[in-house]
């Protein structure tokens, strides 16, 4: 996949080395020459621009771009300028990075879905989420086995736990749904909210968009979100 990274701090410089290591294309973007050098040999590529002038992020290769994560924290009116002209934009998946609530709320203003804390995320965790389709969380219990919380493929919505019987055929359990709900933030804005139905019955049915909190082994588990 191909990521571009805005802002190349210590979170922005740590999310684009682990994804470089994983195997992703991945354009490293900031206005200061010093952050953009020192990367310039661990990374795909790395990119010197203001990120809040949209004819400069113009000349970035948009479309080719999975997605792109705004990864700015010390200076939030560039953050938000910077999300903005991604979105003005279009760019296919933008991630926003937001360092208090009402940054939270201004992205979520701008239509972000996708946010992050660093205070509370690792660039390393963020990056195992990104290397695998429709993982949103990962926790390790140990090197081998993960407690993943993902987007239930579409080819099980309508599904009992039953009927998918994921136990037997990936060696994976689930441990219980998300089931995510709409409702308006402070500015009348609707966001989504995400409650957990409760433990895991065999009589559970899928729906769209539910988030499957799932333990196995890494391997396991994307080998159920990816097989056909």
């Amino acid at each position: 996949m191909k990521f571009i990274i805005i802002g190349l701090g210590n979170f922005g410089a740590a999310l684009a080395l682990k994804m470089t290591e994983m195997g992703h294309e991945v354009i490293g973007v900031d206005n200061s020459m010093t952050k953009v050098s020192l990367l310039r040999d661990a990374i795909t590529h790395t990119v010197c621009l203001d990120s809040t002038d949209i004819q400069a992020v113009r000349t970035l290769p948009l479309k080719e771009t999975d997605v792109a994560i705004v990864a700015i924290g010390e200076d939030v009116g560039a953050s938000i300028m910077a999300t903005a002209v991604l979105k003005q934009l279009n760019v296919k998946k933008v991630i926003g990075r937001a360092i208090s609530p009402l940054h939270q709320t201004v992205l979520e203003a701008m239509g972000i879905t996708h946010i992050i804390h660093p205070e509370a995320e690792t660039a390393e965790r963020l990056a195992k989420r990104l290397d695998i389709k429709g993982i949103i969380d990962s926790f390790n219990l140990t090197d081998r086995y993960n407690i993943i919380e993902a987007t239930v493929p579409e080819r099980y919505v309508g599904q009992s736990i039953r009927d998918v019987n994921f136990r037997n055929k990936y060696n994976v359990v689930i441990l219980t749904i998300i089931r995510v709900t709409e409702q308006k933030n402070v500015l009348g804005v609707t966001h989504k909210v995400s409650e957990v139905v409760g433990v895991a019955a065999p009589d559970m049915i899928f729906e769209k968009d539910d988030i499957l909190v799932l333990f196995g082994n890494i391997k396991d588990i994307q080998r159920l979100l990816t097989q056909a």
